[in-house]
């Protein structure tokens, strides 16, 4: 991680909704959080060109000057929100100078300014996964679709509806992508105290006790690979635990189960990577557990 990355820290993109006031519930409850840079970005979508150019028009006239002081409330109702999730998260801990709010103005469209602005060097987005924005009537669902789509280049935490950070679930694999998600959980969960299971899920097979024997001596190593990276980062070795779930029908349902059983309020996710153990490409699986996770928070780590 560059000092740049450093600096900028997690970008909160927010759309003035009460669902995605939820990251900001989720941030303020994770202890490690309070340490590291928030920028708090939303994009303000006012009065489209086209329609400014309609005021030279005399029938247009009057109606831009009730069209303006409607943009001037929202850009009000705005800034407003904005303010009371930097208060929110000042409130939980956070310094002054760690939390930075950013209204820009639209400039391409409400998902490919965010991805432009996550661009320029931070940690990780964060973006809740669904919420209706107050100005736009735009259903936040269809850009965290774009993003999962489009930020392949830093890790996107979705959060969902109610999540209760605590404790850490990561979907493991053992394939290299699933080792870069182990190292964003060291990142950003050393100093929370937190619970971290690193759960592997076998399918079902025909051969499955010849199989399990064989995917177990592999993901040992990977295990032990995985810890040393969590410990190194400063994750006490008491707060890791190691599961290996046989039988799965369907992976991604059974992380989600595990998740939603054992009071999980986070699971981590490699975007994609081929396994050492039985050649599937965590990027189905991952894909799959978005959908399906509800009151969770999932990290999509590339």
């Amino acid at each position: 991680m560059t000092t740049s990355e450093n600096k900028r820290g997690i970008l909160v993109a927010l759309d003035g909704s009460d669902y995605s006031f939820e990251t900001v519930r989720y941030i303020r409850n994770i202890p490690s959080f309070k340490q590291k840079q928030i920028v708090l970005f939303t994009v303000f979508t006012g009065i489209p060109s086209r329609y400014r150019d309609l005021q030279q028009e005399a029938v247009f006239r009057s109606r831009m000057t009730e069209i303006r002081a409607w943009e001037g409330q929202r850009r009000r109702e705005s800034e407003a929100y904005m303010a009371d999730a930097r208060q929110k998260l000042l409130d939980a801990g956070s310094s002054e100078q760690s939390v930075e709010i950013r209204v820009h103005e639209m400039e391409k469209g409400i998902a490919r300014d965010i991805i432009a602005e996550a661009g320029k060097g931070y940690t990780a987005l964060m973006v809740g996964k669904r919420g209706v924005n107050r100005v736009t009537g735009l259903t936040l669902g269809s850009v965290a679709t774009k993003l999962i789509q489009k930020v392949s280049f830093l890790p996107l935490f979705l959060v969902g509806r109610d999540v209760r950070p605590g404790k850490v679930l990561i979907a493991f694999d053992g394939s290299e992508g699933c080792m870069r998600a182990v190292d964003c959980v060291g990142v950003m969960l050393k100093d929370s105290g937190y619970e971290i299971n690193l759960a592997n899920v076998v399918r079902h097979r025909e051969d499955e006790i010849g199989f399990i024997a064989d995917a177990e001596h592999v993901i040992s190593a990977a295990f032990d690979e995985a810890i040393e990276r969590l410990t190194a980062a400063g994750i006490p070795h008491s707060h890791i635990s190691t599961q290996i779930i046989t039988g799965a029908i369907s992976r991604a349902e059974t992380i989600v189960r595990e998740a939603a059983q054992g009071g999980y309020g986070t699971i981590v996710v490699g975007r994609r990577g081929l396994s050492r153990i039985n050649e599937f490409f965590m990027g189905r699986v991952s894909n799959k557990i978005i959908q399906l996770a509800r009151g969770h928070a999932v990290w999509v780590v590339s």
